[in-house]
């Protein structure tokens, strides 16, 4: 008897393992829910679990079940055929898909075929796979995004010939622009930890009607993993960790997460902490580039005297690592099935980071002219709370999120042979509440929400003597008497299904800038002015139109309008933005506008092949741009010590910008896929005799890639390239950082590249990759730091 228990023991989790099934990923074997299963012959369709699980009992044995997900290629297996599969099916990724739901356009889950704009996603399994060192290195590899970098820590996005200030950062629904965000380039993206992201979205053109101010290139918008709660039978605790090193800049990075989850409370905490060296650049030159990009010396302090050290090997771009941490905690309390309360905390910092551009700048007699110049600290911390319900009525979808931002920085240079150190710090608090709601009418949905912001700077200033200790007074970056910037505004935006085929949106936002500026300390520059306080109300609009005809064609057109009002980098300041040329405030500066109007049409072909092509053109007004000024009559001074032009951020009359971008995927086989995107842009201010080149415009680029995707296995083999961008392109007082390309402008460039990643077990993954396999020496446009060379990157991954 205790004979046959046994038997029937061993044999029932035989029996009931059979009776189900486990759909996963083809490449890292992770469990894929909501994939439909049908049968071909007919009948009821089932769903699979959060496991991956699906029941196959409901199927008879001569069935053929067809498994689809919209990300995913369609699989077709009999019945008979899964006991062979062990009850596993595995299925590849697609290259696209329409159906996946977006939510940056309007705030709110939407199909991405439904959006007229164009929208690029990054999901979570993507941002592992490509295994970028920093959120600046996921947007350059996206193939849709060109970054700029001053430094090894640093990357500015360019959207559609827009940068810095003039593109939109948000993250988990909180701006990240403030106050003090520039015209030139940023470095901010590198606050934000890619390792900790759900995933990215990317909503290129205007984005003024739901986001408001500074989406004129559009808006990049962050999304951080959230808690995963349990079930009635208990906690569920689930998390990852990995560790990686690559050898172009001796990279070393620890990460781990956890989520614990209850059936009503949730806990994500996520830690990561990473070590870059000195960045090692290509050593394959074009000879006809001479010495450029190569750093021959540096300067370090011996004895009490600056002195220039010769580099052992000029390819390492000596004094350009640094540091950076990142922490992030959020508590979900899920209340009802239909509220939900979240509180979001972030703080992310580094070690001092080099400028190096500046490092690397020469006198005409070939000295350093800097002997330190670096960035404090750049601290960020964020603390938000969102309260989600579903509501009746006007408040059918209801969000609430208040959220606090501290921001500081600093800037410190020192110029060679001399012992004054300047620093110049910067603090901003930023506190920022957003409402925004929901309905839908019939074939209507309506979305509509209320935005307030208030940020306050306050900047200081102090010369430091690096012998003796002693301070001295020290002119500021921004007004000594502080500086504020307030915001209100409200939008409304509407989608109506006409038909299937036909799909209209529009919207409309109603925006109010105040900005105060104080310049009574007048010790260093004598201002005409004690105080500047300006007040900007802007209407902006959009109308949408999305058609799809069948036989797999997409057509999509969208008018857009934009705004950005100044803030107190562009109205305040007082900088050297390259040596012997400072920026002097302008009170009269006023906001900028953009006028925009694109069109899309995509089509898939054979069910596996998808073309898409969008083009777009700009209308630019009252563009702030930096053009030669005068101060107190005057249009150069004496500024540290040196002679400089005057320029300052003016309204130009007009520009315009137009370009094209273009992409192809392809599901070959369930094993191999390709993708491939090209933009370019191209960017004028109009002016008398001939209109000039507006700074910003990216050259053509793009990236090709050639999957594979086996059972355990992934690989991707791109090609990422650039076009030139020559000297008559380059806008002559603008940002464009012509100082640090040839004479000729910045020369065209391409890598190859290769990242694999092999699954040892469903809980183990090991990850290889040579970037830049040719070890090709260049330069990013308008960049002052060469990128890394041949980068070997090995990581080992791990979850439970």
């Amino acid at each position: 008897m205790k004979v046959y228990l046994s038997l029937l023991l061993f044999a029932l989790p035989v029996v009931t393992w059979a009776q189900s099934a486990t759909v996963q990923d083809r490449a890292n074997l992770q469990p894929l829910a909501g994939v439909r299963v049908t049968p071909v012959q007919g009948g009821g369709a089932v769903l699979t679990d959060a496991k991956g699980r699906f029941s196959t009992q409901e199927f008879r044995d001569t069935d053929s079940l067809r498994f689809e997900r919209p990300d995913y290629q369609a699989r077709t297996v009999a019945v008979s055929q899964l006991r062979t599969l062990h009850y596993r099916v595995l299925l590849s990724e697609r290259s696209y898909s329409l159906e996946e739901v977006v939510v940056s356009a309007s705030k709110f889950e939407e199909k991405r075929a439904d959006v007229p704009q164009q929208i690029q996603v990054l999901k979570a399994k993507d941002l592992a796979f490509q295994n970028n060192q920093t959120t600046a290195d996921v947007l350059q590899q996206s193939g849709q995004v060109l970054v700029q970098k001053s430094q090894a820590g640093g990357g500015s996005p360019i959207l559609r010939g827009f940068e810095a200030n003039k593109v939109l950062m948000v993250l988990d629904g909180v701006r990240l622009n403030n106050a003090i965000y520039r015209g030139g380039h940023l470095q901010n993206v590198i606050t934000v930890d890619n390792t900790a992201l759900q995933k990215v979205e990317v909503v290129f053109g205007p984005g003024s009607v739901v986001y408001g101010s500074d989406a004129l290139g559009g808006v990049v918008h962050f999304y951080t993993k959230n808690p995963v709660l349990g079930d009635s039978a208990g906690t569920h605790v689930t998390g990852s960790a990995f560790t990686r090193y690559a050898t172009a800049n001796q990279e070393k990075t620890g990460h781990v997460d956890v989520s614990v989850g209850g059936k009503r409370w949730g806990s994500f905490t996520s830690l990561t902490y990473s070590d870059f060296d000195d960045l090692r650049q290509g050593k394959r030159r074009n000879p006809f580039y001479g010495n450029w990009g190569l750093r021959p010396f540096y300067a370090d302090r011996v004895n009490g005297k600056d002195v220039m050290v010769p580099n052992e090997n000029v390819n390492v771009q000596k004094q350009s690592g640094y540091q950076q941490y990142d922490v992030l905690q959020k508590v979900l309390f899920q209340a009802s099935p239909t509220t939900s309360h979240v509180l979001n905390l972030q703080y992310s910092t580094s070690s001092d980071i080099p400028r190096y551009d500046r490092l690397t700048e020469v006198d005409s007699k070939g000295v350093l002219k800097s002997a330190q110049w670096y960035y404090g600290p750049q601290e960020r911390l964020l603390a938000a709370y969102t309260f989600a319900t579903q509501g009746k009525g006007w408040l059918e979808n209801l969000r609430l999120t208040a959220a606090y931002q501290s921001v500081a920085e600093s800037r410190n240079n020192r110029s060679f042979g001399k012992t004054l150190l300047q620093h110049r710090k910067e603090h901003v608090d930023i506190f920022t509440l957003n409402a925004d709601a929901s309905r839908l009418l019939g074939d209507h949905e309506l979305r509509y929400g209320l935005e307030a912001s208030y940020n306050d700077v306050q900047s200081r200033a102090y010369g430091e003597n690096i012998d003796t200790g002693a301070r001295s007074a020290l002119d500021t970056r921004y007004p000594s008497g502080g500086s504020d910037m307030r915001t209100a505004a409200a939008y409304f935006t509407h989608t109506w299904e006409i038909t299937p085929h036909w799909i209209l949106s529009d919207g409309l936002r109603v925006s109010r800038v105040e900005l105060n500026a104080d310049f009574t300390d007048k010790r260093f520059f004598n201002f005409p002015f004690d105080e500047v306080s300006q007040k900007n109300t802007a209407v902006n609009g959009n109308l949408g139109l999305v058609f799809q005809p069948g036989h797999d064609w997409r057509l999509a057109a969208v008018a857009s309008s934009g705004f950005r009002a100044p803030n107190v980098d562009d109205l305040g300041k007082v900088f050297e933005s390259v040596a012997g040329q400072l920026i002097v405030p302008n009170p009269s500066l006023k906001p900028e506008y953009t006028y925009n109007a694109e069109l899309s049409v995509g089509k898939t072909i054979l069910q596996n092949v998808r073309v898409e092509g969008t083009g777009f053109y700009t209308w630019y007004r009252d563009a702030i741009t930096t053009q030669p000024f005068q101060f107190q009559g005057q249009s150069v001074v004496d500024y540290n010590g040196q002679p400089s032009r005057v320029t300052a951020n003016v309204n130009a009359n007009k520009a315009y910008i137009y370009g094209a971008s273009g992409s192809l995927s392809a599901d070959i086989t369930q094993a191999f896929r390709l993708a491939s995107t090209l933009t370019y842009t191209y960017g004028r201010i109009k002016a008398e005799p001939q209109d000039i080149p507006l700074d910003h415009i990216a050259p053509v680029f793009g990236k090709t890639s050639l999957f594979l995707t086996l059972p355990k296995f992934r690989s991707e083999f791109f090609v990422q390239y650039n076009g030139w961008k020559r000297l008559e392109d380059y806008n002559p007082v603008g940002e464009d950082n012509l100082q640090y390309a040839t004479p000729q402008g910045e020369p065209a460039w391409y890598t190859l590249n290769l990242r694999t990643a092999y699954q040892f077990h469903p809980r183990v993954q090991v990850q290889a990759a040579l970037e830049n396999i040719l070890d090709q020496f260049y330069r990013v446009y308008a960049s002052g730091v060469s990128a890394p060379g041949r980068n070997l990157v090995l990581t080992v991954r791990g979850n439970f």
